[in-house]
C-alpha cells in the first residue's frame, strides 16, 4: 500500500518546520512566513539518492582527502574571479541574485561563452527566455558564438539532469531557479517545495560530477532574495548584483564564498556589446577633480584594493515640521549618530537643519571608515566653506567625539597618491603608522600642526598626511 504525503508548515524565511500553522515563527520570529506543503512519501529503492559522493558508506581518513586537481576554472572575466576569489571551484555552486534588467543574464552569458571556448561543453538552461532571445542576447555580447555553448529551454529538473547526462557539460547555468520544477514535488514552480527539491538535484549532481553550476534567483521589493532562506545555506556562494538603473556601473559582491573572502567587489559597465569591466573603479566613481562645498572624497578598503568614492552632503534650513535627514548609500542609523556628535563635539547646531548625504555613483557602503568623510562633508555644506585642496578623508568617528583607527590606512595614502591628491586626513594612529612606512605627516596637537619625522628614508613629498585625534582636529585640519 503506497504511503500517503504528509503535510508539514515550514518558515519561508528560516526553513524551521511545524506540525501546524502558526502567525508567527517561534525560530527567527518573522510573522506570517509560515506556509503549508506537502512532503511525498521517499521509496525504498531511491532512499540512498541522497548521497553527494561518491564514497559507498565508508569513512575515510581526511589526509587522503585532496588528491583530485581542484584547479579553479577561470571565467574569461576578470572582475568575476576576483569576487569568486581566483576563480570558479569544480562542484561548487554559486547564487547570483540581482533585480531585473540588472544585467545578471548578460554576466553569466559572456562568463559562458567564454568558458565554452576554453574547456568544453557548457549547458546554458533557461527557463524565462526563448532560444531565439537567447540567442540575440549572445550574438550582441559575444559575437562569435562557440560550438560548445548549449542551450535548453526547459524548466523540468528532471529533464535538465538527464540533458546533463547526455553531453557532459563542464558547467552548468540555470536561469531561473525560481522557474524550474520536480515532478516528485506536488506544488508549482517557485514555491518552497520546488525550490528546495531542484537545489537538492543540483547539488547532488554538482557534488557527484565535480561541474560548476551557477544558479539565478530573483529579488523582493525590498531587495533580498526571493524564497526560502534555507537555499542560501545550501549553497557554496552568493553573490549580489546591484547598480542603479538611470547608471551604467554595476556592483557585484559576494554575500558568502566558502572558498574565498567576502571583502572583495567586481566592477562592470553596461555598454551595447554587454558587460565591461572597470579595473580602475576608484577614477571611475569620482569625476569632479575640484573642491567643492559639501563634497569630500572617502575610501574603503575592499578585499585587496581601495575604493575612493565621492559623498555629498547638503544642509538646508527645515521651513515646517521636524527636520529630515535622508542619507542614500550610507546607514540611516550612522546618520544620525554622526549628527549628534557634530552637534556635542563640533558646535554645530542642526536641530532645525534638513541634512541630505548622497554617496555618489551608486556605491552603497557599510563601512564605518566614512564617517570622517560623511562629518566633514555636513560641516562644509554647513559652513559653506570647501577645502583649499583636494583630499581624501577616511575614518570611524566615535560617540566620544574621537577617531578610531581604520584597516590598510597605508594602502589608502598610496592609491590616494595614485590618483593625484594633495592631502589624506586619518585618525591620528593611522598617521602615526604611515610616518613609520616612510612619510611625513602633520599630526594635530591641540589645535597645532606638529610634523613628525618618519623613521623610513626616501620620503615621498607628493601628499601630505594629516592626523587628527578627533573630530574637532579634523575640521581645523579640513578648513586650514
Amino acid at each position: 500500500m503506497a504511503k500517503k504525503a504528509k503535510t508539514v508548515f515550514i518558515c519561508t524565511e528560516c526553513g524551521n518546520e511545524y506540525t501546524a500553522w502558526q502567525g508567527q515563527c517561534s525560530y527567527c520570529g518573522s510573522w506570517n512566513t509560515i506556509v503549508e506543503h506537502k512532503v511525498a512519501p521517499a521509496e525504498e529503492a531511491t532512499a540512498d539518492t541522497r548521497r553527494r559522493t561518491g564514497v559507498a558508506g565508508r569513512p575515510v581518513r581526511l589526509g587522503e582527502v585532496g588528491t583530485h586537481d581542484y584547479t579553479r576554472m577561470d571565467s574569461g572575466l576578470s572582475e568575476l574571479n576576483r569576487v569568486l576569489g581566483g576563480g570558479i571551484v569544480p562542484g561548487s555552486l554559486t547564487l547570483i541574485s540581482g533585480e531585473p534588467g540588472i544585467g545578471k543574464s548578460t554576466l553569466i552569458a559572456q562568463a559562458a561563452g567564454r568558458i565554452a571556448d576554453k574547456y568544453g561543453p557548457v549547458l546554458y538552461v533557461s527557463g524565462e527566455e526563448s532560444e531565439e532571445q537567447v540567442k540575440l542576447r549572445a550574438d550582441r555580447v559575444l559575437g562569435s558564438i562557440s560550438d560548445s555553448l548549449y542551450i535548453y529551454p526547459e524548466t523540468n529538473i528532471e529533464n535538465i539532469m538527464a540533458a546533463c547526462d547526455s553531453i557532459k557539460p563542464c558547467f552548468i547555468i540555470i536561469d531561473s531557479i525560481q522557474t524550474m520544477y520536480s515532478q516528485s514535488a506536488d506544488s508549482v514552480a517557485g514555491s518552497l517545495t520546488q525550490i528546495r527539491e531542484c537545489s537538492g538535484q543540483l547539488i547532488r549532481y554538482a557534488k557527484n560530477r565535480n561541474v560548476p553550476v551557477f544558479i539565478v534567483a530573483h529579488v523582493t521589493k525590498s531587495g533580498e532574495l526571493a524564497g526560502p532562506k534555507t537555499i542560501e545555506h545550501m549553497v557554496d556562494t552568493v553573490l549580489s548584483f546591484s547598480g542603479e538603473r538611470d547608471r551604467d556601473l554595476r556592483i557585484l559582491r559576494s554575500f558568502k564564498n566558502r572558498f574565498g573572502t567576502t571583502d572583495e567587489i567586481g566592477a562592470f559597465r553596461m555598454t551595447g556589446e554587454g558587460m565591461v569591466e572597470v579595473p580602475d573603479i576608484s577614477g571611475s566613481l569620482i569625476e569632479s577633480q575640484e573642491s567643492e562645498e559639501g563634497s569630500v572624497v572617502s575610501a574603503v578598503y575592499e578585499g585587496s584594493r581601495p575604493v575612493f568614492f565621492e559623498i555629498q552632503a547638503l544642509v538646508t534650513r527645515a521651513n515646517v515640521g521636524f527636520a529630515r535627514r535622508t542619507a542614500i548609500g550610507i546607514s540611516q542609523n550612522r546618520l544620525n549618530m554622526i549628527l549628534a556628535v557634530l552637534e556635542k563635539k563640533a558646535g554645530l547646531s542642526l536641530l532645525d537643519h534638513d541634512v541630505y548625504v548622497n554617496v555618489v555613483g551608486g556605491m552603497n557602503t557599510g563601512s564605518t571608515s566614512t564617517d570622517l568623510a560623511v562629518a566633514l562633508a555636513i560641516y562644509s555644506s554647513f559652513k559653506g566653506k570647501s577645502s583649499s585642496r583636494r583630499l581624501v578623508a577616511a575614518g570611524e568617528v566615535g560617540l566620544t567625539g574621537n577617531l578610531r583607527s581604520i584597516p590598510n590606512a597605508d594602502k589608502i595614502v598610496q592609491e590616494a597618491v595614485r590618483l593625484g591628491y594633495e592631502a589624506v586626513i586619518l585618525p591620528e594612529r593611522n598617521a602615526r603608522q604611515t610616518a613609520q612606512s616612510g612619510r611625513k605627516i602633520d599630526v594635530a596637537d591641540g589645535g597645532r600642526s606638529v610634523s613628525v619625522t618618519p623613521s623610513a628614508p626616501d620620503v615621498s613629498d607628493s601628499i601630505r598626511v594629516l592626523g587628527a585625534a578627533n573630530i574637532a582636529d579634523a575640521i581645523r585640519a579640513f578648513a586650514s
